[in-house]
């Protein structure tokens, strides 16, 4: 990784666009993997940087929907139950994988979570008319798949997991980012304790990262009650796309 003097102010940026957009509607960590794999960090490296560097946006916005949270105490506590397993399963399962499998995999995987960010208000019809709602079974297993997936790949685990949330619950957008908050807490804490005891971290990005993250994950709440939640959706969504062009390319280039 070159060490450039420009590069800790881009990554003091990056990282407050990123903890304000994981806080908004998540996929702030599409935001900095880019950005660390382009400094020359390897992309297994760089999504376990970005693991550990998401936490303190995903506490800041958990910290700024206080309000939301109150009455979903025991929902956190059951989708916790499923959500570390399926954590531990990710990360463990990162861990197997090469720098060359991964980074095939990185463009699809962003794009799927951009793809379904856009879909979610259809998918969640669908649902609604066919009963989805009321499976608890689908609900808890859901979870758990997106929790492996976090484990697995950060970037865009904010989008999966509201877009999961929206069409299994029937609640406001605010609470369901409140929630999905809390859950990207605990899938993100458990994944991030399994990299730092097992893989090496790039500490000085994720330190920074950390730290602009958690003032942009408060920052965000502000931001998300000002916005519509359509206009955050596509906007996150667009963007998602463009990342997942700009990987893929960048495989062929590089």
């Amino acid at each position: 990784m070159t060490t450039d003097l420009w590069e800790p102010g881009l990554l003091a940026v990056v990282g407050l666009l990123a903890g304000a957009v994981n806080a908004v509607a998540g996929g702030g960590s599409m935001i900095s993997f880019p950005v660390l794999v382009a400094m020359g960090v390897p992309p297994v490296t760089a999504n376990v940087t970005n693991s550990v560097a998401a936490l303190p946006g995903y506490l800041g916005g958990s910290l700024g929907y206080r309000a939301e949270l109150k009455g979903q105490g025991r929902q956190v506590r059951t989708f916790a139950l499923v959500s570390i397993p399926g954590a531990i399963g990710g990360a463990l399962t990162l861990l197997a994988v090469s720098d060359e499998v991964f980074r095939a995999v990185v463009p699809w995987l962003v794009l799927a979570s951009a793809v379904m960010l856009a879909a979610q208000p259809r998918v969640a019809a669908l649902a609604a008319r066919h009963g989805a709602r009321s499976s608890r079974i689908g609900l808890l297993s859901a979870q758990f798949v997106v929790a492996f997936y976090g484990g697995f790949f950060v970037a865009g685990l904010g989008i999966v997991m509201l877009a999961m949330l929206g069409v299994f619950l029937t609640d406001t957008t605010h609470r369901l980012n409140a929630l999905k908050s809390v859950l990207s807490l605990i899938v993100g804490s458990v994944s991030a304790l399994a990299f730092v005891a097992l893989t090496p971290v790039a500490w000085g990005p994720a330190l920074l990262l950390a730290v602009t993250g958690l003032v942009g994950g408060r920052l965000g709440v502000s931001a998300a009650r000002r916005i519509s939640p359509s206009a955050l959706r596509r906007g996150v969504a667009v963007w998602g796309v463009g990342v997942a062009i700009a990987l893929e390319v960048s495989l062929y280039v590089s």
